[in-house]
């Protein structure tokens, strides 16, 4: 479907979030606050939208967020473009425990996919909001998930309770999918709660109107989820949390043979050359945590919070380039971490401060078989073995009020990071060598809101965000893009970045709105240059400055009771200044897949007295032709003169015919187009039927 470019202004604005109830958030300045009350940009989602919006990935449930691109390298994997930057430039938390680790790559990654959606109870999303926090990495966003619990202090007190639920979903799209989770919690009201769950998802092959059935797109998955609240007393409570996640052969299918190549009008992208590259990922996350809450008026510290948290994450992928080239490379990660979070009334205001560390331990190995069996590869491992990574920080922020109109928030951040390479393959010696490195970083955020009334409010401010060089950009040695080698460099320097941003929101009786813009200035950014002109393989080195700015737009509106209008826009501009090759002249292009102008418009009809909903979506996007050097040779995921632009219709609804029985339905895609998210590896499902039914006890 072609749409012209005046259309995309008509249809996309204004637009919205799913929850129009106004949340509580906690991301944004460590302390609970209304939504409305943040100094940021925030989005709020929870369970409940998980299922009317039929999420099946963390990413995915970033769609209908302004400023957020999702781009899928496979079908299994997702990377957020969140104002600009992805992968380890965003900043993942669990329960506020740091899901990033030091051997995470740059560019569109799959780990956010190894987190299950059905396992979250809500997560915020708080853009630019820079390293004071929680560190390191956190330059276009940082998502905070947290998972459910038993909700025991809720229950009624001193009674023993139990209860659950049972949920199915079915999607039609070519071989078909099925997603499963059963989940129970039970404890006595006020004193404990117990929560136990598991989810099993078979994911079939897809298919589009123009490419076909892609064959090998389907993947299984598997994860489970536990955790234990305990009161000590009424201000003291203990959790223990773990989580377990297995996800197996999920196909780069656009580098493989499976891929015929996808032409659109006059943009079209090459066929795969592999037989086979697969990827398995398997993750865990277990902490324990101690919080006490004193809400005495002269209590010198309100609230202290500490965290123990031990994950392992591992990688194997396996690529078969042809009958005499077989591959395989593999690492494991071990992640140690220790907060320590306080509160305290310090002069009519509110102080936050503590302090974080973890260590990463990493084993790493490849292996190669040129025809007569696998033998190990000392070139080949994606990561420096047995290694080590460092990140350790203390932090401040102060929030206080000034007069009835103005909040100020400032805060500061100093990071230690230190690398330890333990072996890696120096081409020049052909031998394994050794190297370590250590960096600091002074990080502060300036914010204020200014009250223009008790619905509406203007915020703003800056915000600084520091990345340390990681394992991968030490000694990474993957394959990246359309087939590309990308290897490390022990060269590199931090990167930093400045963010600007001023907002207005307002939430009125029957309607709400939020509109942003912001500049985020980057230095000495880490991006992977050819060795030479035309080279297949690329280095890691520093560019020279860049800059990303955009503008977003959110909004609802209760046309009629029953009725809701909402929806969002956004569009965003972008240009770095990278070397052509190492040692080359430098050249000032595109960031690497920006945000075309894109948006959502949703029409929503809930019945006056029966727990029965309908909505209508188009989701669009003008064609993303604004390319980096990189997209440009990224020919098997990028089409060659950019990735057209798409209008995708989709219907949702749902009914719940008691209480115990919820019943949703969805037709995505329901004019069958074919299209892609830009910068992904294959092409969205054509249409897709969806059912799901959940039973509650």
């Amino acid at each position: 479907m072609k749409i012209h470019s005046t259309l995309y202004l008509c249809l996309t604005f204004p637009l919205v979030a799913q929850n129009y109830l106004e949340p509580l958030v906690l991301t944004a300045t460590r302390s609970e606050i209304p939504l409305s009350e943040a100094a940021y940009s925030v989005e709020s989602f929870g369970a409940e939208d998980f299922l009317e919006n039929t999420v099946r990935t963390l990413p995915d449930a970033l769609r209908y967020t302004p400023g957020v691109l999702v781009q899928k390298t496979a079908y299994g994997h997702g990377s957020p473009y969140i104002r600009g930057f992805t992968g380890r430039q965003n900043l993942l938390l669990v329960d506020g425990v740091r899901f990033n680790n030091s051997t995470f790559r740059g560019g569109p990654v799959q780990y956010w996919n190894t987190l299950d959606t059905f396992s979250l109870d809500r997560f915020e999303l708080i853009r630019s909001q820079g390293s004071v926090l929680y560190g390191s990495d956190a330059a276009g966003g940082t998502l905070n998930a947290f998972t459910k619990s038993a909700d025991f202090q809720n229950e009624q007190e001193g009674e023993v309770f139990s209860h659950g639920s049972a949920y199915y979903e079915y999607r039609s799209n070519g071989r078909g999918s099925h997603l499963g989770r059963l989940e129970t919690q039970t404890g006595i009201g006020g004193k404990f709660g117990l929560h136990l769950g598991v989810s099993a998802k078979e994911f079939g092959d897809i298919e589009d109107s123009a490419v076909g059935l892609m064959r090998g797109t389907g993947y299984p998955e598997q994860a489970i989820d536990a955790r234990i609240d305990y009161a000590i007393d009424t201000r003291t409570t203990l959790t223990f949390l773990h989580q377990n996640f297995n996800q197996d052969n999920v196909s780069r299918w656009h580098s493989t043979r499976d891929n015929p190549g996808w032409t659109h009008g006059s943009s079209y992208t090459l066929p795969g050359s592999f037989i086979a590259r697969d990827i398995d990922q398997e993750r865990s996350l277990s902490y324990l945590r101690f919080t006490h809450e004193n809400d005495q008026a002269d209590a010198l510290i309100r609230r202290v919070t500490g965290t123990l948290s031990y994950q392992t994450s591992s990688e194997t992928e396996f690529q078969i380039r042809t009958l005499t080239d077989l591959r395989r490379q593999s690492y494991e990660v071990d992640t140690l971490g220790l907060d320590l979070e306080l509160e305290s009334a310090v002069a009519g205001g509110a102080l936050v401060y503590g302090v974080d560390y973890y260590h990463d331990s990493i084993d790493s190995t490849a292996s190669r078989n040129r025809g007569s069996g696998f033998a190990f590869d000392i070139t080949n491992r994606p990561v420096a073995d047995d290694s080590s990574y460092d990140l350790f920080g203390a932090y401040a922020q102060y929030i206080r009020p000034i007069g009835e109109k103005w909040e100020l928030t400032g805060g500061v951040r100093f990071t230690h990071a230190s690398a330890d390479l333990g072996k890696f393959y120096d081409s020049n010696t052909r031998m394994d060598h050794s190297a370590s490195d250590s960096w600091d970083d002074v990080s502060a955020s300036l914010r204020a809101i200014y009250k223009v009334d008790d619905k509406s409010m203007i915020f703003g401010g800056l915000s600084q965000a520091f990345r340390a060089p990681n394992l991968n950009d030490l000694s990474g040695n993957l394959t990246s893009r359309s087939g590309m080698n990308s290897t490390g460099s022990l060269e590199v320097e931090p990167e930093e970045f400045l963010t600007a941003e001023l907002g207005y929101r307002e939430n009125r009786e029957r309607s709400g709105y939020s509109a942003s813009i912001f500049y985020t200035h980057v230095s000495d950014v880490i991006t992977g240059v050819p060795v030479v002109s035309g080279s297949g393989t690329t280095v890691t080195t520093n560019g020279s400055d860049g800059y990303v700015y955009g503008v977003e737009l959110e909004g609802y509106w209760e046309i009629f009771p029953q009725w809701t209008l909402s929806g969002f826009a956004a569009w965003q501009e972008g240009r770095t200044e990278t070397p052509a090759f190492i040692g080359g002249p430098e050249i000032d292009e595109y960031f690497s897949r920006l945000l075309p102008l894109s948006g959502s418009l949703a029409l929503r009809w809930d019945h006056a007295s029966m727990p029965v909903w309908i909505e209508g979506r188009l989701l669009a996007s003008a064609e993303a032709d604004r390319l980096s050097s990189g997209d440009r040779g990224d020919t098997q995921r990028i089409p060659v003169n950019g990735t057209p632009a798409y209008a995708v219709v989709s219907m949702r609804a749902g009914y719940n015919p008691t209480e115990k029985i919820q019943l949703t339905a969805a037709v995505e895609n329901m004019l069958d187009d074919d299209y892609r998210l830009h910068g992904s590896g294959q092409n969205e499902p054509g249409v897709n039927a969806i059912i799901g039914a959940k039973y509650i006890w």
